[in-house]
């Protein structure tokens, strides 16, 4: 099967009927979970509470029901529909100027690549990427003897999951434990939507049936904590501060001390964002840690650092200065539904080998999605690789019996 087909077979838009079975299984779970409520009522205090399994977590037996590989495909689907709406103006500079090049270019040569390098780098790539990716498609074409420019398309696309991916396939997997408290630092210059992002990542663990609570340890900026706390509120969640002004480390302890006596699982603390001070940002990061890790042992469990797509290669340079003073683990890159150039992407994992753990998709609490390379590639070439598997399917599609009998009267006449 090509890589094409295969994206496009686990992220396609599902069918009328999968939608019609996935509404139904939705239905059937809040039903189930109405009639548990209902018992739980008229149980004795006495009888633990009758815990009632999440659609996820459900069994579906060979009793009409859709299975749970059938159940895991349309989740694929709603995924690649979701970075496919979120990508659209990436996704349509993106497949312009490739479409425009093999146009232009029929026949691989250095020309050809040199144009390449140039899309490549314009749409925010990143000039050591683009010189990887390139090289890497030149030994390609020359392996497999490619000569004509279309038969490089699926190739070019294929190469970017690779280069994302490199030695680590589950780079983009978050670092959160089942068992005890899970503490996520969140970092990043203001503006970026630190805080909007937090309120997104607490309402998706909460989704998930965790227990979440927020530390606002950015005691800095004004109204950073009254923001935090509307996004507490909207969200369902427990927000930890002090006044204005406060120590952050001692917001941090504060928070954890209480995390840990209200048995919460994930603990997401808020830091201020003062790069233009790094001596002061380092030496406050440090000492966040430091209280961090004595309280709960290999603690953070992530570092994760907010990034406005919106700014390319700028967001690139922030990513830079933050590594320099603290360990970052993860990225999350916000309003990437709102740039033409998602390519940063790529040039903050392979120049800073830093994984891309979250990417902002739109203005829903459910647009914050986790970062996956292949819904990635499908949201910026959708259009491109459907088109692209039709054609071939319609070519090796066998002739049907009406062609054969429209052929032959041709032939008689």
């Amino acid at each position: 099967m090509s890589f094409f087909k295969r994206l496009k077979d686990k992220f396609s838009a599902p069918s009328e009927e999968q939608k019609q079975q996935l509404e139904e299984l939705e239905q059937q779970d809040a039903e189930q979970q109405g009639e548990a409520s209902q018992d739980r009522e008229d149980e004795t205090q006495d009888k633990p509470a009758k815990k009632v399994k999440k659609l996820k977590e459900a069994d579906f037996d060979d009793d009409g029901l859709i299975s749970i590989e059938d159940f895991e495909e349309i989740e694929a689907q709603q995924l690649g529909a979701k970075f496919r709406a979120g990508l659209e103006k990436s996704r349509e500079n993106f497949q312009a100027q490739l479409n425009n090049l093999l146009a232009r270019y029929r026949k691989v040569d250095e020309e050809f690549f040199e144009a390449l390098e140039e899309m490549l780098i314009t749409a925010d790539v990143g000039f050591n990427t683009v010189m990887q990716l390139v090289e890497e498609l030149r030994e390609e074409a020359q392996r497999r003897n490619i000569t004509e420019t279309e038969d490089l398309r699926e190739v070019i696309v294929e190469k970017i999951v690779e280069i994302y991916h490199q030695d680590d396939d589950n780079s983009e997997v978050m670092n959160i434990e089942n068992e005890g408290l899970n503490v996520i630092l969140m970092v990043g210059v203001n503006g970026v939507g630190k805080t909007t992002t937090i309120g997104k990542l607490a309402h998706r663990y909460q989704a998930e049936g965790k227990k979440v609570m927020l530390a606002a340890g950015d005691t800095f900026r004004a109204g950073a904590i009254e923001q935090l706390k509307v996004w507490g509120e909207r969200v369902g969640v427990e927000v930890l501060s002090q006044r204005e002004g406060s120590d952050p480390a001692a917001v941090m302890y504060d928070a954890i001390n209480a995390a840990k006596s209200k048995n919460v699982d994930i603990l997401i603390c808020d830091t201020a964002g003062r790069l233009q001070n790094k001596s002061n940002l380092m030496n406050e990061l440090e000492k966040v840690k430091r209280v961090i890790g004595r309280a709960v042992p290999e603690a953070p469990h992530e570092v994760l650092l907010c990034l406005d797509a919106t700014t390319g290669q700028n967001a690139l340079s922030q990513a830079k200065s933050f590594k320099e003073v603290t360990n970052v683990t993860g990225i999350v890159l916000t309003k990437l539904d709102g740039t033409a150039k998602g390519g940063i992407v790529l040039a903050i994992r392979n120049e800073l080998h830093i994984p891309v753990k979250y990417v902002g998709l739109g203005e829903k609490l459910d647009d914050l999605q986790p970062f996956n390379p292949e819904s990635y590639v499908y949201g910026l070439f959708a259009d491109m690789i459907e088109q692209n598997v039709d054609e071939a399917d319609e070519i090796a599609a066998p002739k049907s019996e009406d062609d054969d009998l429209e052929g032959n009267s041709n032939e008689s006449k």
